[in-house]
């Protein structure tokens, strides 16, 4: 796949299940990467792409990298076969994160997607753009990120979805169960994380 030159051709990817990984990727690292790999694991993933948002519209655009710039980046840290790494909600004219999915599923209609995302973003996932219609429209994967929150089960995206959860032994269940359905993964933690190494490179250029 990664020698063709329309990686993102439709048939390519016709019966494969692939794994969704959305961000701004400012910049992106080995935490994105390690995720990824433990997604792939655990749930026999056959790819993830990393959905490089334009801009998330929940962050604010001063000190976000141009998204070329950004996309660059992330193709020099996930360095995997089967991790891919695109911009491709510019060219779906998509903002919100249900309606590039929607956009996704009806180009590729004979791919299943899963939704990845760190645990950090399950307590503010409330907040996202028609957020119980995501949890509705495809599997829900969630990994825990750094720090280890005690909080997640108050988050009211878990309160929301709990009778729907699937335990995490029983993960790749979730490809197959009637929608919602989902899964947190209690991985062994990567410490990386982008708000710091964009702390550090602050510091560099003082």
């Amino acid at each position: 796949m990664l020698n063709s030159p329309q990686p993102y051709n439709s048939n390519l990817w016709s019966g494969l299940t692939v794994g969704l990984l959305g961000g701004s990727f400012n910049p992106a690292h080995e935490g994105h990467r390690y995720i990824s790999l433990q997604a792939m694991k655990r749930l026999g993933l056959d790819a993830v792409w990393w959905l490089v948002s334009p801009q998330n519209p929940l962050k604010p655009a001063k000190g976000m990298a141009p998204q070329e710039q950004r996309i660059k980046g992330a193709q020099d840290v996930a360095d995997h076969p089967k991790i891919f790494v695109t911009g491709i909600e510019r060219e779906l004219g998509t903002q919100y994160t249900l309606d590039t999915i929607c956009a996704l599923q009806e180009r590729f209609p004979r791919t299943r997607f899963v939704w990845l995302m760190g645990a950090d973003n399950l307590l503010t996932f409330h907040k996202w753009h028609k957020w119980q219609k995501i949890f509705k429209t495809l599997p829900v994967c969630v990994l825990d990120r750094p720090p280890r929150h005690s909080s997640i089960r108050a988050a009211p995206a878990f309160e929301r979805f709990r009778p729907r959860l699937v335990a995490q032994q029983d993960a790749r269940a979730i490809l197959h169960k009637p929608l919602p359905a989902w899964t947190i993964l209690h991985i062994p933690l990567n410490a990386t994380s982008a708000t710091e190494i964009r702390a550090k490179h602050s510091k560099k250029s003082r």
